[in-house]
């Protein structure tokens, strides 16, 4: 047996530092619980980057994986498999019409849709292949994707960038359809800005995305690797655009390409490119492919979370939730000095506060909270959908009493 200790010193001798690990050594997980080597408990609102959309070692996601384990593990692509059609059907149940395309992450599901939309542009005079995507964004970290990702940092160090991406100013249509040109492909957002801050988009912006790219036959792709699976109350993030009195999902906002990550997979690598059918069409044998993408496990298990939520009411429960944290972080008269505001949807969360926070992941992790920095002063909450009622409150209050004492 090795102490908490000795492995953080092996773990320092052969993992490369591209990550600000904490030195913790998580040992196990249970629903929204996990412990550390020392027995040490906490309540987890992060969820892994907001992957565990159902926890640790949800009992149905075990049994797909182990009950897929004795049948099938990998055959490749040239063949077909049940466990990758049955969740590309779910995805058509609970989506638009569409095909689906499966890799490991969402930032080759990025990678793909951008390819695609350079396909369609193919065909359009003059060629359309740039792609347009807004401050703030975060796309992933291939060389096209940093390109393509609205932040300085993540691009520092790795120029010149890959041509054929600029981004424009979040919110602001006039800029974006300024930046239109003749060569224009795609314009890619995220419904809800993740790595930038927690910032939706608004329903008015959306609906003028849809226009200009109708009107201009552009590709409207909806970077969804965070806000695909149910994490804001809806299965996927361009559902809440949606005007007034409309009756069903299908007055949404729709894109022509969607992008998943994250919470399909509830922590296994799963990236889906999801595409109307008349453009997945082009993506024809030779021009992209995964060797690993639509791993019969990785499939049973996104087919099985997808049926979960829906059994148990978890959008209902996640909307439900997330509107009583806001309430309450909004109601807590003891941060009304501390924080700027609070946004988001469903258990997707944002929690500006006025000024950097020192530690306070560390801090809140010392109070048995597991919680996220970005953008440097924003809290993001990304807990389970199924996370309890009881275990939501306990932890948001945990989390208030740890911004009280920064």
């Amino acid at each position: 047996m090795f102490t908490t200790q000795q492995i953080l010193e092996r773990g320092k001798n052969v993992l490369i530092g591209n990550y600000g690990r904490l030195p913790i050594v998580m040992a196990r997980g249970e629903g929204s619980s996990v412990w550390d080597t020392d027995g040490r408990k906490y309540i987890d609102l992060f969820a892994g980057f907001g992957a565990a959309i159902l926890g640790h070692c949800h009992p149905s996601l075990v049994a797909a994986a182990t009950g897929q384990i004795d049948k099938l593990w990998h055959v490749g692509n040239t063949f077909y498999t049940e466990p990758q059609i049955e969740f590309a059907e779910r995805l058509n149940a609970s989506a638009f019409p569409g095909k689906a395309f499966f890799c490991h992450s969402g930032l080759e599901a990025n990678e793909a849709a951008v390819k695609l939309a350079r396909l369609r542009g193919q065909q359009s005079t003059p060629r359309k292949w740039k792609t347009i995507s807004l401050n703030r964004s975060f796309h992933g970290r291939s060389m096209a994707l940093i390109a393509a990702t609205g932040n300085p940092a993540t691009k520092a160090g790795f120029e010149p960038m890959v041509p054929g991406f600029l981004q424009v100013e979040a919110g602001d249509f006039g800029a974006l359809e300024s930046a239109v040109d003749a060569e224009t492909a795609a314009i890619m957002v995220e419904p809800i800005q993740g790595e930038g801050g927690i910032y939706p988009l608004t329903l008015e912006y959306a609906q003028q995305l849809r226009q200009l790219c109708d009107a201009r036959g552009i590709t409207l792709i909806f970077d969804e690797v965070w806000t695909g699976g149910g994490r804001t109350g809806k299965w996927f993030g361009y559902q809440h655009f949606v005007s007034p009195g409309a009756t069903s999902t299908g007055d949404c906002v729709t894109p022509d390409i969607m992008t998943l990550g994250k919470a399909v997979g509830g922590g296994l690598p799963v990236g889906v490119m999801y595409a109307r059918p008349d453009i997945a069409a082009l993506l024809v044998p030779g021009k992209h492919g995964c060797t690993l993408g639509g791993n019969p496990i990785c499939m049973s298990v996104a087919r099985e979370i997808f049926d979960v939520i829906q059994a148990q009411g978890l959008l209902e429960h996640a909307r439900k939730l997330g509107e009583m944290g806001m309430a309450t972080i909004k109601a807590n008269r003891r941060l009304t000095d501390r924080i700027v505001e609070i946004r988001g949807k469903g258990l997707f969360l944002g929690i500006e506060l006025k000024s950097d926070p020192t530690e306070l992941v560390e801090k809140a992790l010392a109070n048995g909270v597991i919680v996220n920095l970005t953008a440097k002063r924003i809290i993001r909450l990304a807990p389970a959908l199924n996370i309890s009622e009881e275990t939501w409150k306990h932890g948001l209050a945990v989390l208030m009493n740890t911004i009280e004492q920064l």
